[in-house]
């Protein structure tokens, strides 16, 4: 899946606090790796494969080849009620 850097922040900075733990836990991995998942670049405490970028508008295209951080972000977005962009 394909995304722009600008919405993968946008859903990040939509997340309730501690969502960022709360993905971690689900998914056994380190925070960092969720962090890092959304933009973050400490990748000595959390990798992140299947991610590559490619510079462009709107910070660039993000290629996510396991959509499961960003599914999780989106369904914790929509239980909280947050204006969650589009699946898509």
């Amino acid at each position: 899946m394909n995304i722009t850097f600008d919405e993968l922040r946008k859903i990040k900075h939509e997340l309730p606090t501690g969502s960022i733990a709360k993905i971690a836990n689900t998914l056994g991995v380190e925070e960092q790796t969720v962090r890092n998942y959304f933009g973050a670049s400490d990748y000595d405490h959390g990798d992140i494969p299947g991610v590559s970028s490619e510079p462009g508008p709107n910070g660039g295209i993000i290629h996510l080849e396991d959509t499961t951080i960003l599914d999780l972000a989106r369904e914790i977005i929509s239980e909280s009620g947050q204006s969650a962009i589009s699946h898509g």
